[in-house]
């Protein structure tokens, strides 16, 4: 039996170079993407405006994947958490998250995480595998499908399950698709790829492609941030903040550094006058994130006092530093827990 390729894993381009490669006129791509990327259309005899003969052809050779939704939990404050089966039994999760006037989606780009890093539940399951790119952008389709108003999911971030330059090729293919005006149509301003500080990642990302980068950081000493975060070991923060200055960024654009507070590790006032130093030559803004417990962690949130001197410090050094809240603490917030529940 023919293994049939998943036609959400093709762009515009590569689509219509197939149809003009069997005489088909090359605008047809562009048809067939919009019912699917637009209409939400999950089976190429929905598509009235083709040929049968052509619905036959696609059918014969592609498929329209889906994932499996297994679980919704919706938070009192509006947040939802959901739970995916990827074709080979394995599951991911993905979070939408209200804003003031709109919605973002956080996507996982891998199954599990290799990073290690010591306040991530994710990492301690391991890393199973990565996701290609239409399970990437499955999410998203699998999401906004099913929402009342689909217009106010406007903002993508890939800070989900897994590190995203680590699954580059993946990653970059699903983000050409995700902003695609015959894809998904997210502005490159409203979609943000978080790493953990891969450097080689970072250099490559900026000569290909467009949109917002943010950095997990977590400490502004090599020691602490090794201690936090393996990963500092190969790429250690000289080498990240000069990967991060180097990084092309639009005008007004900047880089948001990801800082979660962790009391008594990385919440000190001289903690906060490292972070200011460290940053100074950079176009950065940081978003403060108080460490989200979970079982299994002797980490701690710090009081509340100790979070607004953090935060004071970064201002007072004219940085923008916004306290990100967390969202869904009724459900399964913390990344990787909603997975770990269904796996028992």
């Amino acid at each position: 039996m023919q293994h049939k390729k998943d036609i959400k894993s093709f762009s515009g381009a590569v689509l219509s170079e197939w149809f003009a490669d069997r005489k088909i006129k090359p605008y047809r791509a562009g048809q067939v993407l919009r019912w699917i990327f637009h209409r939400h259309v999950d089976s190429f005899d929905k598509m009235t405006d083709l040929s049968k003969d052509l619905r036959r052809l696609l059918s014969d050779e592609f498929s329209i994947s889906r994932l499996q939704t297994v679980r919704v939990e919706e938070s009192t404050d509006g947040s939802r958490k959901y739970l995916f089966r990827l074709k080979d039994g394995n599951l991911v999760e993905s979070v939408l998250i209200p804003e003031k006037n709109h919605w973002t989606l956080c996507i996982s780009s891998q199954v599990g995480c290799a990073q290690g890093c010591r306040f991530c539940l994710t990492g301690r399951g391991g890393f199973i595998r990565d996701l290609v790119s239409s399970e990437i952008v499955n999410q998203i389709w699998e999401i906004r499908k099913g929402l009342d108003s689909e217009a106010r999911l406007s903002n993508i971030v890939l800070m989900g399950m897994g590190e995203p330059l680590a699954n580059y090729d993946n990653v970059v293919a699903a983000l050409k698709v995700i902003m695609a005006e015959d894809g998904l149509q997210f502005s490159n301003r409203r979609v943000t790829l978080s790493t953990a500080g891969l450097v080689p990642g970072i250099e490559r990302l900026g000569g290909e492609i467009n949109m917002n980068l943010a950095v997990s950081l977590n400490a502004a000493d090599n020691e602490k941030r090794t201690y936090l975060m393996p990963v500092n070991r190969r790429y250690p923060l000289e080498t990240l903040i000069n990967a991060c200055r180097a990084f092309p960024l639009d005008r007004r654009r900047m880089i948001t550094f990801e800082y979660i507070l962790i009391s008594g590790i990385n919440d000190s006032p001289e903690d906060a006058e490292q972070l200011a130093k460290l940053l100074r030559p950079l176009r950065a803004k940081i978003n403060l994130i108080p460490f989200n417990a979970f079982e299994e962690t002797k980490f701690q949130k710090p009081a509340e006092s100790e979070i607004l001197a953090f935060q004071k410090i970064l201002t007072d050094h004219h940085y923008t530093a916004m306290i990100r809240r967390s969202k869904g603490s009724d459900i399964s917030a913390a990344c990787g827990q909603l997975r770990r529940k269904e796996a028992g």
